[in-house]
Protein backbone atom coordinates (compact mmCIF):
# COMPACT_ATOMS: atom_id res chain seq x y z
CA UNK A 1 0.00 0.00 0.00
CA UNK A 2 1.90 3.40 -0.87
CA UNK A 3 2.09 5.75 2.04
CA UNK A 4 1.14 9.21 2.85
CA UNK A 5 3.79 11.75 2.74
CA UNK A 6 3.65 12.46 6.43
CA UNK A 7 3.18 8.83 6.99
CA UNK A 8 5.74 8.75 10.58
CA UNK A 9 5.88 4.43 10.11
CA UNK A 10 8.42 5.33 6.60
CA UNK A 11 11.21 6.78 8.77
CA UNK A 12 13.03 4.22 10.30
CA UNK A 13 14.85 6.56 13.27
CA UNK A 14 18.38 6.76 14.10
CA UNK A 15 19.12 5.86 18.30
CA UNK A 16 15.66 6.39 19.12
CA UNK A 17 12.85 4.07 20.71
CA UNK A 18 11.13 3.74 17.06
CA UNK A 19 8.10 2.49 18.85
CA UNK A 20 7.53 5.09 21.52
CA UNK A 21 8.40 7.98 19.01
CA UNK A 22 5.64 6.62 16.38
CA UNK A 23 2.89 6.53 19.69
CA UNK A 24 3.89 9.82 21.14
CA UNK A 25 5.60 11.95 18.31
CA UNK A 26 7.82 15.31 19.19
CA UNK A 27 8.17 17.20 15.88
CA UNK A 28 10.29 20.54 15.21
CA UNK A 29 9.45 22.40 12.26
CA UNK A 30 11.70 25.39 12.71
CA UNK A 31 14.52 27.13 14.72
CA UNK A 32 16.25 29.98 15.41
CA UNK A 33 18.89 31.04 17.80
CA UNK A 34 18.50 29.10 21.35
CA UNK A 35 14.73 28.03 19.82
CA UNK A 36 13.38 25.49 18.03
CA UNK A 37 9.51 25.48 17.07
CA UNK A 38 7.32 22.95 16.77
CA UNK A 39 5.08 22.57 13.74
CA UNK A 40 1.86 24.44 16.03
CA UNK A 41 4.71 27.14 16.86
CA UNK A 42 5.50 25.99 20.45
CA UNK A 43 8.93 27.05 21.62
CA UNK A 44 11.35 24.51 22.74
CA UNK A 45 14.59 26.05 24.40
CA UNK A 46 17.35 24.14 23.14
CA UNK A 47 19.58 22.88 25.68
CA UNK A 48 21.73 20.55 23.28
CA UNK A 49 23.13 22.66 20.56
CA UNK A 50 20.82 20.40 18.58
CA UNK A 51 23.09 17.22 18.86
CA UNK A 52 26.57 18.92 20.18
CA UNK A 53 26.83 20.68 16.46
CA UNK A 54 24.58 23.86 16.42
CA UNK A 55 27.65 25.49 18.19
CA UNK A 56 26.75 29.17 16.84
CA UNK A 57 23.14 28.72 17.18
CA UNK A 58 20.44 27.77 14.69
CA UNK A 59 19.33 29.90 11.68
CA UNK A 60 22.66 31.94 10.95
CA UNK A 61 22.10 33.96 8.05
CA UNK A 62 25.77 33.92 7.15
CA UNK A 63 25.74 29.96 6.42
CA UNK A 64 22.31 30.38 4.34
CA UNK A 65 23.81 32.81 2.44
CA UNK A 66 27.20 30.92 2.04
CA UNK A 67 25.61 27.79 1.18
CA UNK A 68 23.32 29.56 -1.24
CA UNK A 69 25.58 31.41 -3.03
CA UNK A 70 28.21 28.28 -3.27
CA UNK A 71 25.08 26.32 -4.80
CA UNK A 72 24.93 28.70 -8.18
CA UNK A 73 28.60 28.89 -8.71
CA UNK A 74 29.32 25.19 -8.09
CA UNK A 75 27.50 22.22 -6.84
CA UNK A 76 29.87 19.11 -6.76
CA UNK A 77 33.34 18.45 -8.04
CA UNK A 78 34.84 14.88 -6.72
CA UNK A 79 37.66 15.64 -5.29
CA UNK A 80 39.72 12.58 -6.63
CA UNK A 81 42.71 14.08 -9.35
CA UNK A 82 40.60 16.92 -8.95
CA UNK A 83 40.35 19.90 -6.98
CA UNK A 84 38.13 23.21 -5.90
CA UNK A 85 39.06 26.51 -4.48
CA UNK A 86 36.46 26.73 -1.07
CA UNK A 87 38.37 22.89 0.03
CA UNK A 88 42.13 24.39 0.09
CA UNK A 89 41.19 27.40 1.48
CA UNK A 90 38.86 25.50 3.99
CA UNK A 91 41.69 23.11 4.86
CA UNK A 92 43.96 26.33 5.63
CA UNK A 93 41.59 27.77 7.85
CA UNK A 94 41.38 25.10 9.91
CA UNK A 95 44.95 24.20 9.86
CA UNK A 96 45.23 28.09 11.33
CA UNK A 97 43.33 27.26 14.14
CA UNK A 98 44.46 23.56 15.00
CA UNK A 99 46.63 23.13 17.68
CA UNK A 100 50.63 22.54 17.25
CA UNK A 101 51.66 21.09 13.56
CA UNK A 102 48.18 19.63 13.09
CA UNK A 103 49.69 20.79 9.46
CA UNK A 104 46.95 19.00 7.18
CA UNK A 105 43.33 18.24 7.16
CA UNK A 106 41.61 14.93 5.31
CA UNK A 107 37.63 15.80 4.46
CA UNK A 108 34.92 13.20 5.84
CA UNK A 109 30.66 13.62 5.69
CA UNK A 110 30.51 12.73 10.13
CA UNK A 111 32.36 11.89 12.82
CA UNK A 112 32.07 8.55 12.62
CA UNK A 113 34.20 8.75 9.00
CA UNK A 114 36.35 10.80 11.02
CA UNK A 115 36.96 7.96 13.22
CA UNK A 116 36.97 5.16 10.61
CA UNK A 117 39.94 7.40 8.53
CA UNK A 118 41.66 8.57 11.45
CA UNK A 119 42.00 4.82 12.34
CA UNK A 120 42.83 3.75 8.88
CA UNK A 121 45.63 6.76 8.74
CA UNK A 122 47.03 5.49 12.24
CA UNK A 123 47.46 1.52 10.75
CA UNK A 124 48.95 2.84 7.17
CA UNK A 125 51.29 5.33 8.60
CA UNK A 126 53.14 2.50 10.68
CA UNK A 127 52.96 0.82 7.01
CA UNK A 128 54.95 3.21 5.32
CA UNK A 129 57.39 3.37 8.02
CA UNK A 130 58.25 -0.26 7.59
CA UNK A 131 56.64 -0.93 11.26
CA UNK A 132 53.52 -2.76 9.54
CA UNK A 133 53.53 -5.39 12.81
CA UNK A 134 52.04 -2.43 14.67
CA UNK A 135 48.39 -2.66 14.07
CA UNK A 136 46.81 -2.99 17.48
CA UNK A 137 44.97 -0.25 18.68
CA UNK A 138 43.34 0.92 21.89
CA UNK A 139 40.49 2.24 22.79
CA UNK A 140 38.74 3.05 26.29
CA UNK A 141 35.74 1.82 28.08
CA UNK A 142 32.75 3.73 27.95
CA UNK A 143 34.20 5.65 24.88
CA UNK A 144 32.06 6.45 21.45
CA UNK A 145 33.19 6.95 18.54
CA UNK A 146 30.74 6.59 16.09
CA UNK A 147 28.71 3.65 14.64
CA UNK A 148 31.26 2.49 11.78
CA UNK A 149 32.72 -1.29 12.48
CA UNK A 150 35.99 0.58 13.60
CA UNK A 151 34.30 3.02 15.75
CA UNK A 152 32.32 0.39 17.51
CA UNK A 153 35.56 -1.70 17.70
CA UNK A 154 37.64 0.96 19.43
CA UNK A 155 34.50 2.36 21.42
CA UNK A 156 33.43 1.08 24.48
CA UNK A 157 29.34 1.52 24.56
CA UNK A 158 28.17 -2.25 25.33
CA UNK A 159 24.77 -1.36 23.29
CA UNK A 160 26.55 -0.21 20.48
CA UNK A 161 28.43 -3.29 20.19
CA UNK A 162 26.42 -6.14 21.39
CA UNK A 163 24.05 -6.82 18.24
CA UNK A 164 26.82 -6.88 15.49
CA UNK A 165 29.79 -9.57 14.51
CA UNK A 166 32.74 -8.94 13.03
CA UNK A 167 34.17 -6.24 14.96
CA UNK A 168 38.17 -5.55 14.28
CA UNK A 169 40.32 -8.07 15.95
CA UNK A 170 43.06 -6.90 17.88
CA UNK A 171 41.68 -4.22 19.79
CA UNK A 172 41.84 -3.30 23.67
CA UNK A 173 40.50 -0.81 25.95
CA UNK A 174 41.57 1.13 28.21
CA UNK A 175 39.40 1.41 31.68
CA UNK A 176 37.14 4.54 31.98
CA UNK A 177 37.60 7.38 34.22
CA UNK A 178 34.42 7.61 36.06
CA UNK A 179 34.81 7.04 39.68
CA UNK A 180 31.47 8.23 41.70
CA UNK A 181 32.71 7.40 44.50
CA UNK A 182 35.66 10.21 44.93
CA UNK A 183 34.97 12.26 42.37
CA UNK A 184 31.10 13.04 42.60
CA UNK A 185 29.84 16.51 42.08
CA UNK A 186 32.91 17.84 40.17
CA UNK A 187 33.84 20.67 39.39
CA UNK A 188 35.72 20.60 35.76
CA UNK A 189 38.47 17.93 35.97
CA UNK A 190 38.26 15.34 38.73
CA UNK A 191 40.82 15.55 41.30
CA UNK A 192 41.12 11.72 40.99
CA UNK A 193 42.30 8.69 39.06
CA UNK A 194 45.50 9.91 36.69
CA UNK A 195 47.01 6.79 37.76
CA UNK A 196 44.13 5.12 35.32
CA UNK A 197 46.23 6.25 32.07
CA UNK A 198 49.24 3.80 33.67
CA UNK A 199 46.57 1.01 32.31
CA UNK A 200 47.91 1.58 29.04
CA UNK A 201 51.83 0.62 30.61
CA UNK A 202 50.41 -2.88 30.81
CA UNK A 203 48.66 -3.09 28.10
CA UNK A 204 52.09 -2.04 26.38
CA UNK A 205 53.68 -5.08 28.42
CA UNK A 206 51.37 -7.42 27.40
CA UNK A 207 51.35 -7.12 23.60
CA UNK A 208 54.56 -5.44 22.99
CA UNK A 209 54.57 -1.61 21.85
CA UNK A 210 55.84 -3.19 18.22
CA UNK A 211 52.67 -4.23 18.12
CA UNK A 212 50.57 -1.28 18.68
CA UNK A 213 49.75 1.49 16.22
CA UNK A 214 47.34 3.88 18.69
CA UNK A 215 45.35 4.97 21.28
CA UNK A 216 42.08 7.05 20.71
CA UNK A 217 40.12 8.52 23.44
CA UNK A 218 37.59 11.68 23.91
CA UNK A 219 39.28 14.42 25.90
CA UNK A 220 35.77 14.53 26.94
CA UNK A 221 33.93 11.77 27.08
CA UNK A 222 30.55 13.13 26.24
CA UNK A 223 27.84 10.05 24.77
CA UNK A 224 28.80 8.67 27.90
CA UNK A 225 27.75 11.07 30.00
CA UNK A 226 29.92 13.81 29.87
CA UNK A 227 33.08 12.64 31.94
CA UNK A 228 35.96 15.25 32.31
CA UNK A 229 39.72 13.73 32.42
CA UNK A 230 40.87 13.54 35.84
CA UNK A 231 43.58 16.18 36.50
CA UNK A 232 46.95 15.09 34.65
CA UNK A 233 45.54 11.87 32.91
CA UNK A 234 45.86 13.23 29.37
CA UNK A 235 49.23 13.93 29.96
CA UNK A 236 50.08 10.41 31.32
CA UNK A 237 48.44 8.98 27.96
CA UNK A 238 50.68 11.47 25.75
CA UNK A 239 53.92 10.66 28.04
CA UNK A 240 53.53 6.89 27.59
CA UNK A 241 52.39 7.09 23.77
CA UNK A 242 55.79 8.69 23.32
CA UNK A 243 57.47 6.47 25.07
CA UNK A 244 56.65 3.24 23.21
CA UNK A 245 55.89 5.38 19.30
CA UNK A 246 52.42 5.08 19.66
CA UNK A 247 49.96 7.48 17.63
CA UNK A 248 47.56 9.18 20.25
CA UNK A 249 44.38 10.04 18.50
CA UNK A 250 41.88 12.64 20.23
CA UNK A 251 38.70 12.15 19.02
CA UNK A 252 37.49 15.83 18.92
CA UNK A 253 33.94 15.30 17.19
CA UNK A 254 31.80 17.05 20.32
CA UNK A 255 35.00 18.98 21.78
CA UNK A 256 36.25 20.67 19.23
CA UNK A 257 35.40 24.02 18.09
CA UNK A 258 34.80 26.29 21.27
CA UNK A 259 32.96 23.87 23.60
CA UNK A 260 35.36 23.58 26.04
CA UNK A 261 36.05 27.51 25.97
CA UNK A 262 39.03 27.03 23.70
CA UNK A 263 39.10 26.32 19.80
CA UNK A 264 40.05 22.48 20.63
CA UNK A 265 40.15 20.18 24.02
CA UNK A 266 43.70 19.90 22.76
CA UNK A 267 44.35 23.87 23.88
CA UNK A 268 42.17 23.26 26.67
CA UNK A 269 44.59 20.66 28.80
CA UNK A 270 47.59 21.93 26.75
CA UNK A 271 48.28 18.16 25.36
CA UNK A 272 49.08 17.93 21.60
CA UNK A 273 47.74 14.69 19.77
CA UNK A 274 49.07 13.23 16.68
CA UNK A 275 45.86 13.06 14.89
CA UNK A 276 42.23 14.67 15.71
CA UNK A 277 38.82 13.61 14.45
CA UNK A 278 36.31 16.57 13.79
CA UNK A 279 32.88 17.22 12.80
CA UNK A 280 29.80 18.72 14.22
CA UNK A 281 30.13 21.95 14.86
CA UNK A 282 32.46 22.40 12.17
CA UNK A 283 30.01 23.53 9.96
CA UNK A 284 27.18 24.51 12.48
CA UNK A 285 25.47 21.68 10.93
CA UNK A 286 24.22 23.56 8.32
CA UNK A 287 25.68 20.72 6.12
CA UNK A 288 27.26 17.14 6.97
CA UNK A 289 31.18 17.73 7.24
CA UNK A 290 33.90 16.09 9.03
CA UNK A 291 37.82 16.13 9.23
CA UNK A 292 40.97 14.22 10.34
CA UNK A 293 44.10 16.95 11.16
CA UNK A 294 47.13 14.87 11.64
CA UNK A 295 50.79 16.24 12.49
CA UNK A 296 53.40 17.29 10.28
CA UNK A 297 55.35 14.07 10.90
CA UNK A 298 52.48 11.51 10.38
CA UNK A 299 52.05 13.52 6.74
CA UNK A 300 55.48 13.44 5.71
CA UNK A 301 55.74 9.35 6.39
CA UNK A 302 53.18 9.10 3.39
CA UNK A 303 55.00 11.62 1.22
CA UNK A 304 58.51 9.56 1.65
CA UNK A 305 57.58 6.24 2.40
CA UNK A 306 54.34 5.43 -0.05
CA UNK A 307 54.96 2.28 -2.26
CA UNK A 308 51.99 3.50 -4.89
CA UNK A 309 51.44 6.76 -6.57
CA UNK A 310 48.59 7.58 -4.46
CA UNK A 311 50.01 7.65 -1.08
CA UNK A 312 46.95 6.88 1.05
CA UNK A 313 43.53 4.44 -0.79
CA UNK A 314 40.96 6.10 1.06
CA UNK A 315 38.64 8.54 0.36
CA UNK A 316 34.45 9.68 0.00
CA UNK A 317 32.57 10.65 -2.73
CA UNK A 318 31.23 13.48 -1.01
CA UNK A 319 35.35 14.45 0.40
CA UNK A 320 35.83 18.19 0.77
CA UNK A 321 31.89 19.07 -0.97
CA UNK A 322 31.83 22.32 -1.92
CA UNK A 323 28.63 23.08 0.13
CA UNK A 324 30.23 21.62 2.99
CA UNK A 325 33.26 23.86 2.52
CA UNK A 326 31.52 27.07 2.02
CA UNK A 327 29.56 26.05 5.06
CA UNK A 328 32.64 25.71 7.39
CA UNK A 329 33.99 29.01 5.74
CA UNK A 330 31.35 31.11 6.35
CA UNK A 331 30.90 29.13 10.56
CA UNK A 332 34.55 29.91 11.15
CA UNK A 333 33.88 33.57 10.56
CA UNK A 334 30.76 33.64 12.47
CA UNK A 335 33.59 31.80 15.13
CA UNK A 336 35.82 34.40 14.61
CA UNK A 337 33.88 37.47 14.46
CA UNK A 338 32.01 36.93 17.10
CA UNK A 339 34.28 35.42 19.85
CA UNK A 340 32.62 32.71 20.32
CA UNK A 341 35.21 30.62 21.91
CA UNK A 342 35.85 33.06 24.15
CA UNK A 343 32.60 34.05 24.75
CA UNK A 344 32.26 30.06 26.20
CA UNK A 345 35.29 30.36 28.05
CA UNK A 346 33.62 33.49 29.95
CA UNK A 347 30.14 32.35 30.48
CA UNK A 348 31.29 28.71 31.90
CA UNK A 349 31.92 30.07 35.45
CA UNK A 350 28.03 30.72 35.71
CA UNK A 351 26.86 27.18 33.60
CA UNK A 352 29.23 25.82 36.41
CA UNK A 353 27.33 27.72 39.15
CA UNK A 354 23.87 27.01 38.06
CA UNK A 355 24.14 23.50 37.13
CA UNK A 356 25.60 22.66 39.98
CA UNK A 357 22.66 24.54 42.01
CA UNK A 358 20.26 21.54 41.09
CA UNK A 359 22.48 19.40 43.45
CA UNK A 360 19.42 19.02 46.21
CA UNK A 361 16.73 18.58 43.57
CA UNK A 362 15.17 15.57 42.90
CA UNK A 363 16.39 12.36 41.99
CA UNK A 364 19.93 13.76 41.47
CA UNK A 365 22.98 11.39 42.44
CA UNK A 366 26.19 13.58 40.37
CA UNK A 367 26.85 16.55 38.43
CA UNK A 368 29.47 17.46 36.27
CA UNK A 369 30.67 19.84 34.08
CA UNK A 370 33.41 21.72 32.14
CA UNK A 371 32.92 24.20 29.44
CA UNK A 372 29.53 24.22 28.28
CA UNK A 373 29.21 20.69 29.30
CA UNK A 374 27.18 19.08 31.73
CA UNK A 375 25.70 16.14 32.78
CA UNK A 376 22.64 16.05 35.98
CA UNK A 377 22.83 11.91 36.70
CA UNK A 378 19.81 10.46 38.09
CA UNK A 379 19.33 7.65 40.28
CA UNK A 380 18.04 4.64 38.30
CA UNK A 381 14.47 3.49 38.75
CA UNK A 382 15.77 -0.50 40.38
CA UNK A 383 15.17 -2.62 37.44
CA UNK A 384 14.35 -0.43 35.15
CA UNK A 385 17.76 1.28 33.42
CA UNK A 386 16.65 4.31 31.68
CA UNK A 387 13.27 4.54 32.18
CA UNK A 388 13.73 8.03 34.56
CA UNK A 389 16.00 9.13 31.62
CA UNK A 390 13.16 8.97 28.89
CA UNK A 391 10.53 9.76 32.02
CA UNK A 392 12.77 13.49 32.44
CA UNK A 393 13.48 13.66 28.53
CA UNK A 394 9.84 13.55 27.69
CA UNK A 395 8.56 15.76 30.41
CA UNK A 396 10.83 18.95 29.27
CA UNK A 397 10.34 18.44 25.62
CA UNK A 398 6.40 19.21 27.03
CA UNK A 399 7.39 21.73 29.25
CA UNK A 400 9.82 23.62 26.71
CA UNK A 401 12.85 22.20 27.19
CA UNK A 402 14.81 20.18 24.82
CA UNK A 403 17.52 18.11 26.70
CA UNK A 404 19.99 14.64 25.42
CA UNK A 405 19.38 11.88 27.75
CA UNK A 406 21.78 8.08 27.75
CA UNK A 407 20.34 6.36 30.06
CA UNK A 408 19.76 8.08 33.32
CA UNK A 409 21.96 10.87 32.62
CA UNK A 410 20.55 14.49 31.54
CA UNK A 411 23.72 15.63 29.10
CA UNK A 412 23.61 19.30 28.04
CA UNK A 413 25.70 21.36 25.53
CA UNK A 414 23.89 24.26 24.73
CA UNK A 415 25.30 26.29 21.56
CA UNK A 416 28.11 29.23 22.63
CA UNK A 417 25.56 31.48 22.07
CA UNK A 418 23.79 31.11 25.79
CA UNK A 419 23.23 33.41 27.64
CA UNK A 420 23.14 33.81 31.03
CA UNK A 421 18.95 34.01 31.95
CA UNK A 422 19.31 30.83 29.32
CA UNK A 423 21.12 28.97 31.42
CA UNK A 424 19.42 30.11 34.25
CA UNK A 425 15.93 28.99 32.58
CA UNK A 426 17.39 25.79 31.61
CA UNK A 427 18.30 24.81 35.19
CA UNK A 428 14.62 26.10 36.47
CA UNK A 429 13.22 23.88 33.81
CA UNK A 430 15.13 20.81 34.79
CA UNK A 431 14.45 21.55 38.61
CA UNK A 432 10.83 21.47 37.96
CA UNK A 433 10.62 18.75 35.60
CA UNK A 434 12.62 16.55 38.30
CA UNK A 435 10.00 17.36 40.54
CA UNK A 436 6.75 16.42 38.32
CA UNK A 437 8.54 12.43 37.32
CA UNK A 438 8.69 9.87 39.75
Amino acid sequence: MPTQANDLDAYWMPFTPNRRFKAEPRIVSRAKGMVYYTPEGREVLDATAGLWCVNAGHGRAEITRAIAAQTDELDYATNFNLGHPKAFEFASRLVNILPGDLNHVFFTNSGSESVETALKIALAYHRVRGKGTKTRLIGRERGYHGVNFGGISVGGIPKNRQYFGGLLTGVDHLPHTFDPVRNAFSRGQPAHGAELADELERIVALHDASNIAAVIVEPVAGSAGVLPPPVGYLQKLRAICDRHDILLIFDEVITGFGRLGAPFAADHFGVQPDIVTLAKGITNAAVPMGAVAVRSHVHQAFMDGADAAIELFHGYTYSGHPLACAAGLATLDIYRDEALFERAAAIAPHWEQALHGLRDAPHVVDIRNIGLMGAVELAQIPGKPGERGQAIFHRLFDDGLLVRVTGDIIALSPSLIVTEDEIDRIVAAIREGLGKIA
